[in-house]
């Protein structure tokens, strides 16, 4: 066995008894963690099955950042959240603009990120409730990542193919036993579609969503997603036929996108209406509109591309609503 073979594997088990201390910590050592522990439990439905957690946490750790603004909407305590927002740039340290504000009032701290989830960070935090899934890579992660954070504290994963921002809100709101909110939110999202609805002029024919990427690869959102749910309340028709034309590529579990060869672009990007949005570094529409690939495409030659900020990709409650008002001035 080699030295450097004897190393990582002692860098490991350093790491999991790192976890193991804190999350021992986490059960005898917090004040808060007592309270929580003094109020009682509550068994909830999970993407992992049932799972017993705290009736009133107090130490929430949030690790994907699609999932956070949930929690401050729903006033739930937040002791550390992921702050990752799919095309959202952020400096260290910083939380998305959506939900900063609630983040400093309420001393939340950011869970460092990277290809490998910060597990020491997050048991230091002594969380009586971790919350993952959901979509995105951030999702993936805490899937992967289960057991370990199931070692630390209570761990909650939401579904990460949920069709709408509505159905994770919900999710979301049962596991910090807060549902009784969730109505109130759900109502004012109604509302504004239907006032949105009224009022929009859509171009007719299916529309798709495309992500510009730094890498140039043709992605497009696939069907039966937030951001195409979302698009759909609002009246537009979308591609339900999106993987099938890109010959049903498999896609990641929390994965919420398309990607397939330049050679079907043709084939696959044929709705008259596209929306793009840029992330990673993507060119912007007038940039696509130089490439002769895209130039060709019918939503193109029509002149009916348009943007959608990034955060509008995974929308949760505010940021549909943001995406509501952009589209009712877009299209009015």
């Amino acid at each position: 066995m080699s030295v450097n073979r004897m190393t990582a594997r002692m860098r490991a088990a350093v790491a999991l008894l790192i976890v193991a201390v804190a999350a021992t910590a986490a059960g005898c050592g917090s004040s808060n963690s007592d309270q929580a522990a003094d109020s009682g439990t509550r068994t909830v439905e999970t993407a992992k099955g049932p799972v017993t957690v705290p009736a009133d946490p107090q130490r929430i750790v949030v690790v994907n950042g699609a999932l956070a603004g949930y929690l401050f909407d729903l006033g739930a305590k937040v002791k550390a959240a992921d702050p990752r927002l799919l095309g959202v740039s952020l400096k260290p340290g910083e939380f998305p603009a959506a939900w900063a504000a609630e983040a400093k009032e309420q001393g939340t701290e950011v869970v460092p990120s990277g290809d490998d989830m910060n597990l020491e960070f997050i048991a230091a935090q002594q969380p009586d409730l971790i919350i993952g899934g959901g979509p995105g890579y951030p999702g993936q992660q805490s899937i992967n990542n289960y057991d370990k954070l199931t070692a630390i504290a209570p761990t909650a994963l939401v579904a990460s193919n949920a069709i709408n921002w509505q159905d994770l809100l919900k999710s979301v709101a049962d596991i910090v036993n807060r549902s009784e909110k969730v109505d109130a939110l759900v109502t004012a999202y109604k509302d504004k579609v239907a006032k949105v609805k009224a009022g929009l002029e859509a171009p007719a024919g299916l529309a798709a969503v495309m992500q510009s990427r730094k890498d140039g690869q043709p992605t497009l959102i696939a069907p039966n997603t937030p951001l195409a749910s979302l698009l759909s309340d609002a009246g537009f028709t979308m591609d339900d036929k999106v993987e099938a034309k890109a010959g049903n590529p498999t896609r990641p579990a929390a994965g919420d996108w398309v990607t397939f060869s330049p050679e079907l672009l043709n084939t696959v990007v044929d709705a008259p209406l596209v929306f793009v949005i840029t992330v990673d570094g993507g060119r912007s529409i007038a940039q696509l509109k130089e490439d002769p690939l895209l130039a060709k495409l019918p939503a193109f030659t029509k002149g009916q591309v348009y943007e959608l900020p990034a955060t509008s990709l995974r929308p949760d409650y505010r940021s549909a609503m943001a995406t509501l008002d952009l589209l009712a001035e877009r299209f009015k």
